[in-house]
C-alpha cells in the first residue's frame, strides 16, 4: 500500500533538459512521465508543479538588468509551457492531466480554480499548475509549497538532481552524508538550503513534510510513495 494518497510533486525545468543544454529532452520528459505513471496506478493522486528554467529563469533575466518584476513573468509563461509538454507527453502514454494557471491565459490553459483542481484530483486525473504562484518575486518552490498546502496534499516532494539532503555537498566532499530524516528547525539551523525561505517557512507553518529526492534515480519516485528509504523527509 503506498504511504501517501495525495501527493504534490515539485518538478524544476532544468530537469526536462536531460543532457541538453536547454529546452525539453524528449528521452527525459517521457522517462519521468512514466515514473508518475507507475505512482497513479497505485491509486496515488498526482499533482504537479513545474519550473520553467530550461526556458527562461526570472531571477538570472533580473540579474542582467532586466525589470524582475518582468522577468518574472517571462519565467511564468515558461513553467506553462514546459506544463504543456508535460501534459501532451502524458497523454501519448495513456494518462489523463490538466493543465491549470496562475495567470490568466484561458485559450490556452484553464484558470487554476481550487475546488476544480480537487475535483480533477479525485477524479484520478493528473493536475499540473503552471506559472508559479502568478506573482513576481515568487519562486516555484514557493508555488509548490502554497499549492501543496492548498489541496491538502499529504507530503511535497522535490525531485532534484541529488538523491536527498547532505552534511556538505557530495560533489566537494566525499566524506558527505545523506540525512534520513530531519526536522524543520534542524534544517534552519544547519542552515541546510531544501527549500527557499518562503517555501520552506510555509512549509513548516503548515505542517508541510517534504521528501528531497533524485528524479533520475529509476523507481526513486515509487519507492518514496512506498514509504521506503529514499531521499531525505523533512519534517515537523
Amino acid at each position: 500500500m503506498p504511504a501517501h494518497k495525495r501527493i504534490l510533486l515539485k518538478l524544476s525545468g532544468e530537469a526536462l533538459m536531460g543532457d541538453d543544454a536547454y529546452g525539453i529532452n524528449r528521452a527525459t520528459i517521457v522517462r519521468m512521465v512514466r515514473e508518475i505513471q507507475e505512482v497513479t496506478q497505485l491509486g496515488v493522486e498526482v499533482a504537479v508543479v513545474i519550473g520553467g528554467g530550461n526556458i527562461f529563469r526570472g531571477v538570472a533575466g533580473g540579474s542582467v538588468g532586466m525589470d524582475r518584476a518582468t522577468a518574472d513573468y517571462m519565467g511564468m509563461l515558461a513553467t506553462v509551457m514546459n506544463a504543456l509538454a508535460l501534459a501532451d507527453t502524458m497523454r501519448q502514454e495513456g494518462m489523463t492531466a490538466r493543465v491549470m494557471s496562475a495567470i490568466g491565459i484561458e485559450q490556452v490553459v484553464e484558470p487554476y480554480v481550487r475546488p476544480k483542481a480537487l475535483q480533477y484530483l479525485e477524479e484520478g486525473k493528473v493536475v499540473i499548475f503552471g506559472a508559479g504562484t502568478g506573482n513576481p518575486f515568487f519562486t516555484t518552490d514557493t508555488a509548490a509549497a502554497l499549492r501543496g498546502a492548498e489541496i491538502g496534499a499529504e507530503i511535497m516532494l522535490k525531485a532534484t538532481k541529488v538523491d536527498g539532503v547532505y552534511t556538505a555537498d557530495p560533489k566537494k566532499d566525499p566524506n558527505a552524508t545523506r540525512y534520513a530524516k530531519l526536522s524543520f528547525d534542524e534544517a534552519i539551523t544547519k542552515n541546510l538550503a531544501v527549500l527557499d525561505a518562503t517555501a520552506f517557512a510555509l512549509c513548516r507553518d503548515q505542517k508541510l513534510p517534504i521528501k528531497v529526492f533524485s528524479i533520475f534515480k529509476p523507481g526513486a519516485l515509487k519507492r518514496v510513495v512506498m514509504g521506503e528509504d529514499e531521499g531525505t523527509l523533512v519534517h515537523v
